[in-house]
């Protein structure tokens, strides 16, 4: 038997990495940059996040690395969109969720709050972010799936949660504000693919994609001749290129409208399935969404600030 004070040093010994473990930060990974952002905003310095899908990275056909997959095998906690949205990441995800908690956000939204797919019954639109409000409702969410794993954080979490809802709120109501002064007629968005149902439901515009929800859908002749042909007939004005998209349809759309003798405009360039650049106002959602709703605004013949919501936008429109 060993001694009281040999057993005590032994006892510290073993309980020690038990400890260290405890205070140690989550590891969260986020397979798109919106959703560590959320994350981030949350958790703070409880937790390590990451994302695997950055700037200019389509969610849609991004397959994953051997070096993803080792970062997803040490994660605590793993934060996707869902909805089909990283189709090649599916069958991995599922795999994941028998060994650690795997949220797939968007599907624990209602399904009478998310926009059926106009091909597919049953399946539904994957880009629900569009929707400030409806994004928001995600905060609660991710916030008690953190209380649930550290609850010794759980008042930091709450605080955070509910000053990220309040800027959220605040937000929201730039982009219905700017977003309102576009005239009716002109409330038409034409971008590269369809990712903006959520938007033109929530701030009341017209959505026109020229490839699906889903940018592995490709977009035939004859519907590039549809849009050209309502470009002209309706006197739109400015079409929209994505920063992880493409921006050869688009192109067409431009060119196809000068050959009947109606000039269209670039509007600029819209984050619909990724944001900015790391580190910048554009690299978090905030920002991301201030720069849709400004460009979009601007171009399309409303009034909003030239650097947007926070006067802290790098290009303005």
């Amino acid at each position: 038997m060993l001694p009281r004070r040999a057993l005590s040093t032994l006892l510290a010994a073993t309980l020690l990495p038990i400890a260290t473990r405890a205070a140690a930060p989550l590891q969260i990974v986020a397979t798109i940059a919106q959703i560590g952002d959320l994350a981030s905003r949350i958790a703070a310095e409880r937790a390590q996040v990451g994302s695997l899908i950055g700037e200019g990275v389509d969610p849609h056909t991004y397959r994953p690395t051997r070096a993803d997959v080792a970062t997803l095998r040490r994660a605590d906690l793993v934060l996707a969109n869902g909805l089909r949205l990283e189709a090649q990441l599916d069958e991995l995800l599922t795999a994941l969720a028998r060994e650690k908690p795997v949220l797939r956000l968007a599907e624990r939204l209602p399904a009478e709050r998310l926009l059926a797919h106009p091909e597919f019954p049953g399946k539904y639109d994957p880009h629900v972010w569009n929707d400030v409000g409806l994004w928001r409702e995600l905060v609660v969410v991710v916030r008690d799936e953190l209380v649930r794993l550290d609850p010794a954080a759980a008042s930091g979490f709450a605080e955070r949660a509910r000053a990220y809802e309040a800027e959220l709120a605040a937000l929201d109501a730039y982009v219905r504000g700017v977003l309102a002064s576009v005239p009716p007629d002109r409330r038409v968005l034409v971008s590269a693919h369809d990712a903006f149902g959520y938007f033109g439901r929530a701030y009341g515009f017209e959505v026109i994609g020229i490839q699906g929800l889903s940018t592995e859908s490709e977009a035939g002749l004859a519907e590039i001749e549809r849009i050209v042909r309502l470009l002209v007939d309706r006197r739109i004005q400015a079409v929209f290129v994505e920063s992880s998209v493409s921006e050869r349809h688009v192109l067409a759309l431009v060119e196809g409208a000068a050959a009947r003798g109606h000039t269209v405009r670039i509007g600029g360039q819209l984050f619909s399935d990724a944001m900015g650049a790391p580190g910048t106002y554009e690299g978090t959602y905030v920002g991301m969404i201030d720069h849709n709703a400004t460009v979009i605004a601007r171009a399309l013949g409303g009034t909003a600030p030239p650097r947007g919501w926070r006067g802290r936008l790098a290009l303005a429109s």
